[in-house]
């Protein structure tokens, strides 16, 4: 399972896959950015912005085990996590902008699963945040209409058109190793006496 650095190096590995695949010259100045609420206020002029704008536990698997670690400890469970995105490409025109989503949707939809190796690049730099087997998905799922007014509503009147993905299954592994007991070898059973009422 990944380390506490993980929501961190989901979100610049998802950027530095679309950076990575830009297609120039069209897009040449493109920014690819991880946003907070604040900085839709003053977005930048083209490129892509990523706002991790809900974390929840996963409901795919609630019951993982922890994990034995290289000691024989076994470690308490993971923490499962989906982490919801915002993906809005800001553009100076209309044209430009819906040319981005669309580049930027098909190259993710192209790319759904980001490996260990991959995302390690962007996670802590003295350990890796993601075991060697480990991936994450992202799925595209789309938002109704109130729900994507309530997440624009710190950016009002600014809205622009966005996407929004899941990363599901992203499991925070726990540094703490649960303390197991041995098996019983022996019972003791201590006679007592039988009373009636």
């Amino acid at each position: 399972m990944a380390t506490y650095a993980a929501i961190s190096a989901v979100g610049q590995g998802v950027l530095a896959l679309l950076e990575q695949s830009c297609p120039k010259p069209e897009f040449e100045g493109a920014k690819f950015r991880l946003y907070q609420a604040s900085d839709f206020k003053a977005p930048m002029d083209e490129g892509v912005s990523l706002f991790l704008y809900r974390v929840m536990p996963s409901t795919v698997r609630r019951n993982l085990p922890g994990r034995v670690d290289s000691q024989g400890r076994r470690t308490r469970r993971p923490l499962p996590l989906d982490l919801y995105y915002l993906l809005t490409p800001w553009a100076k025109t209309a044209v430009k902008q819906h040319r981005l989503l669309g580049w930027a949707m098909r190259q993710l939809e192209d790319t759904p699963t980001l490996t260990a190796s991959f995302l390690n690049h962007y996670g802590t730099p003295e350990t890796d945040t993601f075991l060697p087997e480990e991936t994450v998905t992202l799925v595209f799922d789309p938002l109704s209409i109130q729900d994507m007014l309530n997440i624009w509503k710190p950016g009002e009147p600014n809205i622009q058109v966005s996407a929004t993905y899941i990363a599901r299954m992203v499991g925070i592994e726990s540094a703490i190793a649960d303390e197991e007991a041995g098996p019983v070898q022996t019972r003791v059973l201590a006679p007592g006496r039988l009373t009636e009422p």
